[in-house]
């Protein structure tokens, strides 16, 4: 018994590693109420979370903060840069939507849509991470997150499953995640952990992340 709960247990390890990600959790929610420092949160969530995900030595608090206040300016231009872009995808629908086009028309001006936003999707998954990881200005964060998306598709398609399935289930069956409570315990730090299982392989293969924190 006492080897269960000694310091180097595998249960303490999994336990110890479950009370990192609540604590991430905690903070990144703190650090989002304003809205507008969104980039900078989503950026030193995934810059913590991966680093958990490494099984690096973490300070889960010091990390974050210090990810958050480097991230900050450069993860807000992001995160506007990426929301304008998500309304030309919603105005050009709209437009569709209204223009009364012949059904065939239609139909494929919906199919392009779907196709651009597919891709946009998946670049703007790895676009935080990205930030996270290497040090870039906004235009290259954006063109190389676009370029490796495409490239790992299948770690793509895998990021946007594990971000869409709590989604989904929160949507659909409320009652699994207590009304979306459980979110604000554990869910979007424990989906950026996952998920950084997927970034840092595929973020491994071309350099390994500078000591920094992020790009200034």
């Amino acid at each position: 018994m006492s080897e269960l709960f000694a310091a180097d247990s595998p249960l303490l390890r999994f336990l110890t590693k479950v009370a990192d990600v609540m604590i991430l959790n905690l903070l990144f929610v703190a650090t989002s109420i304003p809205v507008v420092t969104l980039g900078g949160s989503l950026t030193a969530l995934h810059h913590t979370a991966m680093k958990l995900a490494r099984n690096e030595p973490t300070e889960v608090a010091r990390d974050y903060l210090q990810a958050f206040r480097s991230n900050l300016r450069q993860g807000t231009l992001l995160s506007l840069t990426l929301a304008g872009l998500a309304l030309v995808l919603t105005a050009w629908y709209v437009v569709v939507e209204h223009l009364g086009l012949p059904a065939l028309v239609q139909l494929v001006l919906y199919g392009v849509l779907f196709l651009v936003g597919f891709r946009f999707v998946i670049a703007a998954l790895f676009a935080f991470p990205y930030l996270a990881t290497f040090e870039n200005s906004v235009w290259e964060v954006l063109n190389n997150s676009r370029l490796m998306s495409l490239r790992h598709l299948l770690a793509s398609l895998t990021v946007l499953t594990l971000t869409a399935l709590p989604i989904v289930i929160t949507v659909f069956y409320p009652a699994v995640t207590v009304y979306g409570l459980l979110w604000f315990a554990v869910g979007f730090a424990g989906v950026a952990f996952v998920n950084g299982v997927v970034f840092t392989n595929v973020f491994d293969r071309y350099a390994t992340p500078a000591p920094a924190v992020g790009a200034q």
